[in-house]
């Protein structure tokens, strides 16, 4: 390498950070995060690095780019969520990087809202990610996406608004399940079989729609009955994010984002009365998922 390639990629390097961070928001996949960025170090090394002004923003509109290309290609693919039957091949599958570092990305961003953002359309994915989480202004974002800062402050705006999603219940009524649902995962996580037992009514009905998986049950009466299934996913509840599904507080299993499964609730008497997992992938997607406040 010569005096001038080390010299550019040593300035490369003190952006890689940001860089990779814009781009896993963007893209929900640490591999390809990495790939995006590897390209915009490509497409720099060719360039006359000389007449950048600025290299941090040319960089993060390379990537930006790169990014928004990438997720169009998914939309022309028509791209399924992923639907394995187990929570460890989704959490092994990642070949060309860090399954431990992705999951720790995935954690910093939040489940949740790596699943809400799969949802969103590629335009307003970047216009969110860009304004809202990396405070872009407008103008740079419409350079980026060849549009105009009115047309990217509302994609931003559309974006907001799937992302906070509207509750159907009162903030009071909406506490208490995000109360019950609290005390639910929290027990789960601790593999407290008594505390599960706590948050259920004694007749509570769990029912499930796992496609795939032939002999296994579809329904569970009785709070200590279910609460004995419910600890074998003990070990997958690190996986696992409350979530306003459908208006109203549920969770998310969705390793390193992916979402596999949705578990929505009733409840009565401060408890859970019924529960029903999802996991047919076209039920996922007729789902409205929003981040909870």
């Amino acid at each position: 390498m010569s005096a001038a390639n080390d010299w550019l990629a040593q300035r490369f390097e003190t952006h890689r950070g940001h860089l990779r961070r814009v781009a896993y928001r963007m893209l929900g996949s640490l591999g390809e995060a990495e790939d995006a960025v590897q390209e915009a170090w490509l497409r720099l090394s060719r360039s006359e690095a000389n007449d950048i002004d600025n290299l941090g923003g040319w960089l993060t509109t390379v990537v930006s780019r790169v990014c928004l290309d990438m997720l169009r290609s998914r939309k022309i693919r028509g791209e399924e969520s992923i639907d394995e039957s187990s929570v460890d091949a989704v959490a092994g599958d990642e070949r060309r990087a860090d399954p431990e570092e992705e999951a720790q990305l995935a954690d910093s961003v939040g489940l949740a809202l790596l699943v809400v953002l799969e949802t969103l359309a590629p335009a307003e994915r970047l216009a969110f990610v860009l304004h809202d989480m990396f405070d872009l202004p407008f103008e740079q974002i419409a350079s980026i996406m060849g549009r105009t800062p009115t047309a990217a402050r509302q994609l931003a705006s559309r974006a907001r608004h799937r992302v906070r999603g509207a509750p159907s219940l009162g903030p009071g009524e909406l506490a208490r399940q995000r109360e019950v649902v609290d005390a639910f995962l929290a027990a789960l996580r601790a593999g407290d079989f008594e505390g599960l037992v706590a948050v259920l009514d004694p007749d509570v009905v769990f029912r499930a729609d796992v496609p795939g998986r032939p002999g296994a049950p579809t329904e569970i009466r009785g709070a200590r009955n279910w609460a004995k299934g419910a600890l074998a996913y003990a070990r997958a509840a690190r996986f696992i994010q409350p979530a306003l599904i459908n208006g109203a507080v549920g969770l998310v299993l969705a390793p390193r984002g992916r979402l596999l499964r949705v578990l929505t609730f009733e409840f009565a008497g401060g408890r859970i009365h019924s529960a029903k997992v999802i996991a047919d992938p076209a039920r996922l997607r007729a789902l409205n998922l929003a981040v909870l406040p």
